[in-house]
């Protein structure tokens, strides 16, 4: 009898996770994709070992791999906590990874290089004005948003179109190259293993972290996202939070730049960037964030873009072709979403 009670109790407890905790059934959904995709690598190797060492490098493969567009994706997790959208990211990364390579251009010294600057000091100062590049980016568009008064979908698909555009013209005639040296920012190497990519991931994840849970500034974000009159009433400045949020999301997405840059030595402005917008949204929903603001995880958001991620390594280890792999990853979207709305109406 106590062994049925405790059965009951169970479901019910397993039941009630899954409708109203998003982190838990995130979770559980990731661990179901990590069982998939073992299964899916196989077994047939000499040993134990030599089974173990390919598990891990195909794992080290994926992080890697998705580094950027999971950075991307946190900065993401405010804009859409906070009630917005941001289309630009892919654009802005483009921008801010053409700007960093004319800083530093390895063929001519780049614009620091005229000014007697080079060495570390230039790729110290190239980052730095990389970052500080995206955040005004960001902010431009926080401005459109909060100033401009035009709905973020609009307001960011413009900048997307003009940054990419802009980028574009302008690197038509430049073919900066990135010094060797400033490679190793993501190709330096632990062991035989290139981890930087995913060190920097999860160290910016474990930041906004904190920024979202322990901050004036991330329980603000929270607040404008669930009630923006109610706020604003309160006394916060909702344009001003709102402001934050897209200038965080540029700083993050130049972090992101910076890395691919410094991992491909290059930044292709008619394809680099493009579809990350969708990635990192998709990788938002998917870890639980609500397209409705006020309620989400940056570590759902991690949890998300992991199941994006190794959805399209099964996909790849099962020979699904790659035409139909964006399929897959619509499905889940939709289904992300129905499960939140059925949650709501809860």
């Amino acid at each position: 009898m106590n062994q049925k009670a405790n059965n009951r109790n169970f479901i019910a407890w397993l039941r009630d996770n899954w409708k109203n905790n998003a982190l838990f059934s995130t979770g559980i959904a990731l661990i179901v994709m990590i069982i998939l995709q073992t299964v899916a690598l196989g077994f047939d190797y000499p040993s134990f070992g030599d089974w173990f060492d390919a598990w891990v490098r195909n794992w080290l493969n994926i992080l890697r791999n998705n580094s950027s567009v999971g950075i991307i994706a946190l900065g993401m997790t405010f804009v859409i906590i906070s009630g917005g959208i941001d289309l630009a990211v892919g654009s802005t990364l483009v921008a801010v990874g053409a700007i960093a390579m004319c800083l530093m251009d390895a063929t001519s010294g780049g614009l620091l290089g005229m000014l007697g600057i080079t060495g570390v000091p230039a790729y110290i100062l190239t980052i730095l004005l990389a970052i500080l590049a995206g955040t005004l980016l960001g902010a431009f568009n926080g401005a459109l948003v909060t100033v401009g008064r035009i709905p973020p979908f609009i307001a960011t698909l413009g900048a997307m179109k003009i940054l990419r555009s802009v980028t574009q013209y302008f690197m038509q005639t430049n073919s900066p190259k990135v010094p060797s040296d400033f490679l190793q920012i993501a190709s330096f190497k632990i062991g035989d293993l290139m981890l930087m990519p995913i060190l920097y991931w999860l160290l910016l994840a474990v930041i906004l972290y904190v920024v979202s849970k322990k901050t004036v500034f991330g329980r603000h974000v929270f607040a404008v996202g669930s009630n923006e009159k109610t706020t604003r009433l309160s006394g916060i400045n909702v344009n001003r939070v709102k402001l934050g949020v897209y200038a965080l999301m540029g700083a993050v997405v130049a972090v992101a730049a910076l890395l691919q840059v410094s991992r491909i030595g290059a930044m292709d402005p008619a394809n680099a960037g493009s579809g990350y917008e969708l990635d990192a949204i998709a990788a938002v929903i998917v870890g639980g964030t609500s397209m409705a603001g006020g309620k989400g995880s940056v570590v759902g958001t991690v949890f998300g873009m992991l199941i994006i991620a190794v959805m399209n390594n099964l996909l790849n280890l099962l020979g699904v072709d790659p035409f139909l792999r964006e399929a897959f990853k619509g499905a889940i979207i939709i289904a992300a979403v129905l499960l939140q709305r059925k949650s709501a109406e809860n």
